[in-house]
Formats: structure tokens, sequence, C-alpha cells
């Protein structure tokens, strides 16, 4: 290549971002820092991240199991369904209490098919209890045993295609990601708060203390504030835009730190007891999925579930019978 033609390599306009993630810059001055903008070459140095990110939360949503059939046929028949719910019945509690498959239900679109797709999120919960087992040839009720169970069952981005589904977990997954910067942003200025009224405190016993003989405590409360001086400086420093930038930059190129999906295997019997012995056993089986750790630590069994429109609407109407009934009390 001549001299002329690497200048001219050089000078040559960069190509435009893709739509997608321009829609997605978009969405970290939004969520995080409209003055995130303010800093140079805002774009330009969030680019690469974010496409990283946006490449992680896809294979976020790759990696869940599913679509499975939740309804009473797969709790009789599905170990998985039906470790996740005590009876078959909570299955049309779960689905007539939910705000987004209500929202769903109440939109046109909700005709374009028979079956819905969702993503169905529960937290796992284990407890401890004395119960009934064999132990040898004797049938002892004063076992310890530990007991599976599913609190908390959420259904996400109800939807008739799976695709669009799918596309709506990516875009919450990156919010996800982008609300949990976000909250380390609003703790940085929880703490610079605290500083100015930590610093404010001080200097008001320090001018007390002026009008007196300086001695040993006048000394101390001067080092103190200088320490709170540096700590507000440090604190403010690090809310700049340009330094924001660059803490969000490292942040999204390592976003399982934040957003993760972790593998669990667990075997129990029908009745939901935990058992460490092998899964050849007739009556146990072993569950296998994957946990979701997002910015609020809990973890969350997540995967993507097919639902009858019609047996959820049945479902809200149950539900809503029974609100009703229950407020004539």
């Amino acid at each position: 290549m001549s001299l002329f033609s690497a200048v001219a390599e050089l000078l040559k306009p960069a190509p435009p971002l893709d739509p997608a993630l321009l829609k997605a810059l978009d969405r970290v001055a939004e969520l995080v820092d409209p003055m995130l903008k303010a800093a140079g070459d805002f774009e330009k140095r969030l680019a690469f991240p974010l496409q990283h990110a946006l490449g992680y939360c896809d294979g976020l949503v790759a990696g869940l199991p599913g679509p499975i059939d939740i309804n009473r046929k797969s709790f009789a028949n599905d170990p998985l369904v039906h470790a996740l719910f005590a009876t078959a019945d909570d299955i049309d509690q779960m689905l007539g209490r939910s705000q987004a498959v209500r929202d769903f239900l109440a939109e046109p679109s909700c005709w374009e098919s028979d079956h819905f797709y969702a993503m169905f999120a529960a937290r796992r919960q284990q407890k401890k209890q004395l119960g009934m087992a064999r132990i040898g040839d004797v049938i002892r009720s004063d076992v310890p045993q530990e007991v599976l169970f599913f609190s908390d069952h959420t259904l996400v981005e109800p939807c008739c295609h799976l695709e669009t589904t799918l596309t709506g977990l990516r875009s919450k997954a990156l919010e996800s990601l982008l609300h949990t910067f976000h909250a380390h942003v609003a703790a940085l200025r929880h703490e610079r708060e605290g500083l100015r009224a930590d610093v404010s405190v001080e200097r008001a016993h320090l001018t007390v203390l002026r009008g007196a003989t300086p001695g040993h405590e006048y000394e101390v409360r001067t080092r103190h504030l200088d320490d709170l001086d540096g700590k507000l400086r440090d604190n403010a420093e690090s809310l700049m835009p340009e330094q924001l930038l660059e803490a969000l930059a490292e942040f999204l190129q390592a976003p399982e730190t934040a957003l993760r999906l972790c593998p669990v295997s667990i075997t129990v019997d029908r009745l939901g007891v935990v058992s460490e012995q092998p899964s050849n056993d007739l009556g146990l089986q072993t569950l296998n999925f994957p946990e979701l750790t997002a910015r609020d630590k809990r973890l969350h069994l997540a995967m993507l579930a097919r639902i009858s429109r019609d047996e959820a609407l049945e479902a809200v109407e149950m539900v809503r019978d029974q609100q009703h009934r229950f407020m004539l009390i």
C-alpha cells in the first residue's frame, strides 16, 4: 500500500453504527445518566463495550431451556413442572394473577395463536423438616429431610410469537445491566451527600474549637476534615461524565458479574424431598435447570414456557370471580 493510500485509509470516515446499537446507546443515556452524552466521543467509546454486552445478552437468552408446556397435563407428566407447583390449581392461580398475562390477553394480538410464549421465573426454596422414610426394614416418621419448592412464580414478555418474546427478553437483559450500573451511580451520589453533611458538621466543630486554645482535639478534627475533603473530591471526580463513561465501558465488558445463568441439578422424589441417592431409583427424578442472577442478587429459575391462551383466559376469569366474591364478603 502506498503512503497516499495509507493516509486516505486513515482519513476515511468511520462506517455508520448499526441501528440496533444506536438504539442501545440511547437506552444507556436514558437509564444510566443523560449527562454521559456530555463526555467526549460518547458513541465511539461505548460502541465496542455495548456491542459486547448485547452479544452477551443474546447468548444469555439463547441459553434458556424450553419452551416447556405449563399446564395440568405437564404437571402430571413432567417432573420439573410438578416440582414447580404445589398443586395443579396453582398453575391457574399464577396465570390468573399475572398482570403481564392479563395485559397480553387484553390485546387483540393474543388471538393470533392458540398458544403464547413467555419467560417463566420462580425462586427456589428449600426447607428442613422431619418426615417419613425407610431406614433398612423400618419406616420412621422422624427422619430429617430437605424439601424443594418454588415461590414467586412470574411470567415475563408473553407473546404469541417466540422470536418476539426472545427479542423482548434480550432488551430486558440489557436493561437489567444498565439498571445495575445506575444503582452504582446512585450509591455514589448518596455517598457524596453523606460526605457533604459530614464535612459541614466537622467544619462547624472546628469553628467552635478555633476560638479556644488550639489543642490535640483541634489537630485530630483538622486531619479528619482533610480526610473527608479528600474523599469528597474523589467521589465528585468519579461522578464526572468522563469517569462514569470509562467505568461503564469496563462494566459492559464484564456483564457476567451482574447477570448470569448458573446450572442447577437436584434429585428429588414426587413429594419434593431432596435425595443424595443416584437418580436410577424409579422413585427419584433429577431436575436440571438454570438459575438467573440479576441485580437484586436473588436466584430465579428461568426457562421459556408455552401456555394455552384459552387456559389462561379461563384462569383470569376464575381469579376475577374469586376476587369479586371476596370483596362481597
